[in-house]
């Protein structure tokens, strides 16, 4: 198995900032590492939220969190700014793999990077649906193709 790397800016296809507060950082003077879930959670709800395709008051769709990972190689604090960048790396009938990037502000290689898997299931029933075609469309603009050599 191959050692996990930071990565370069150029590798998301979309980016969010994140500031970082107070509360944030441990008794050790950086960003707690469970805090860098929710920064997953927050980039990838907001891209959804701002490309209309997830209500998450009134939506019949939501997504449930099944799967996450992270790796670290750098601290993140407060008071800075956090430049969170998503990819989609797999987007199946009723589930997508969300790759996420945590950047300090300006810096070119990731402080974290991770993963996490939302099954997206109807509000009432909790029960697995079909992604609606807006939503793959939302997800399909997140791939990024692997460069050329």
């Amino acid at each position: 198995m191959e050692r996990p790397q930071a990565q370069e800016r150029a590798a998301y296809a979309h980016f969010s900032t994140i500031t970082t507060r107070w509360m944030d950082n441990d008794i050790y003077g950086h960003v707690n590492n469970v805090t860098y879930y929710s920064y997953f959670d927050t980039a990838v709800n907001r891209y959804l939220i701002e490309a209309g395709v997830l209500d998450i008051h009134q939506g019949d769709v939501i997504g449930l969190v099944i799967e996450t990972h992270c790796n670290y190689f750098a601290s993140l604090e407060f008071p800075k700014n956090v430049d969170a960048g998503i990819r989609v790396a797999h987007i199946g009938k009723s589930s997508v793999r969300y790759e996420i990037g945590l950047f300090d502000e300006g810096e070119p290689m990731s402080a974290a990077v991770g993963h996490f898997v939302h099954v997206y299931v109807d509000r009432a029933t909790r029960r697995p649906v079909q992604l609606p075609e807006p939503f793959v469309k939302a997800l399909q603009a997140l791939q990024v193709k692997p460069k050329a050599d």
